[in-house]
């Protein structure tokens, strides 16, 4: 629907990328006018732009720095639905012809009209960056139940952390019981092929699709999923978590791919963080830390005091319920082959849980 459908539909060339390993080789030589990615790939890219700059000169490094920062500031104008003034206008077309296009153009984007992001969460954070660059980025969400869209954020009114508003004819709303998201219209499916039970679970009586994500909608009808249903984590306090929230926060570090929160029935959070081996290896080499493979550099005293800091960044966003006391890493370097990741990129929860229970158990006895 997303790629091929809407090619035909609108006369546009869609290229495939070869495999996940070779995503910023192929996008560079593409170059984009619209670019749908998984929050994956855009995690990368910018990971990638943050490393290069720590790695430049001191005169590139104030260069991007306040380039970046006025970006920021059109991009603040942006989502808060306010002019630009004349004389930011100006200070953003020299920050491109300073820093801006020569980072976009090292990413393979320059060429870009639209970005579009769904299949997972993402940061509010990296949209305001590549907003910051220029670029509007829209968020949407669906299903395969909802011919894969149901929302979507318009590009003349972003709006970051949230996956937008619901499409032409097509009602959304949150259950006011139990804070599901569900959805009415002609773009659900008719059911599963021969199993009405499941299609009864699915969708109700009155037609409303129950998607299983939980979230909320504010007063301009924009839309927000704090996580699925069946991820919330209720502690031994009785606390009610949404553990995609920390996850997230914690991704947009350069040095971490993923991360699966712990804590259901449990007396505290724990974490298991999956790193960015192409960053933490160049992080050790730079600070002369020894590693002989990829476990070796999971167990390494400075890496795991790396990744300590970055896991206090987030701690300090959210309340102490809502902390991280231990986290673990994954000593195994995982691919798209693996079973422990979804077609996106992305850790499965119950799999992970499952697979390291005794290392999870392990952070709880330590």
């Amino acid at each position: 629907m997303l790629g091929a459908y809407s090619s035909i539909y609108s006369g546009a060339i869609l290229n495939f990328v070869e495999n996940p390993d070779t995503v910023a080789e192929n996008v560079r030589e593409i170059s984009p006018t619209i670019f749908f990615a998984v929050p994956r790939v855009w995690e990368k890219f910018y990971s990638g732009v943050v490393i290069a700059v720590r790695e430049a000169g001191r005169v590139q490094q104030l260069a991007y720095r306040w380039a970046i920062g006025v970006g920021e500031r059109v991009a603040d104008c942006v989502l808060a639905r306010r002019p630009v003034p004349k004389t930011l206008r100006w200070q953003f077309r020299l920050a491109r012809f300073v820093a801006l296009d020569n980072v976009r153009k090292s990413v393979g984007i320059h060429r870009a009209r639209y970005l579009l992001t769904g299949a997972a969460p993402i940061s509010p954070d990296l949209v305001r960056w590549f907003m910051a660059l220029g670029l509007p980025m829209l968020e949407g969400w669906g299903m395969t139940e909802t011919c894969s869209i149901g929302t979507i954020n318009r590009a003349d009114a972003i709006k970051a952390g949230t996956i937008g508003l619901p499409i032409d004819n097509i009602e959304a709303r949150v259950d006011p019981a139990t804070g599901e998201i569900q959805l009415r219209g002609r773009n659900i499916f008719a059911g599963y092929l021969n199993q009405p039970e499941k299609t009864a679970e699915a969708i109700d009586a009155e037609g409303w699709l129950h998607t299983g994500d939980v979230g909320e909608v504010d007063a301009e009808g924009y839309f927000r999923i704090t996580d699925r249903m069946k991820d919330i984590i209720i502690t031994a306090g009785g606390k009610n978590v949404t553990p995609s929230e920390w996850e997230n926060e914690l991704k947009f570090s350069p040095y971490i791919t993923d991360a699966v929160v712990v804590g259901d029935k449990r007396p505290y959070l724990v974490c298991i963080v999956m790193i960015d081996q192409e960053n933490v290896e160049r992080y050790a080499q730079d600070h002369d830390v020894p590693f002989s493979n990829y476990a070796s550099l999971t167990r390494a005293p400075e890496v795991l005091a790396l990744i300590q800091r970055e896991v206090d960044k987030v701690n300090a966003k959210f309340a102490r319920v809502e902390q991280v006391k231990r986290f673990w890493l994954l000593d195994t370097q995982l691919g798209a082959e693996d079973e422990e990741l979804t077609p996106t990129m992305k850790l499965k929860r119950k799999l992970v849980q499952s697979k390291y229970a005794s290392q999870i158990e392990a952070m709880y006895r330590a």
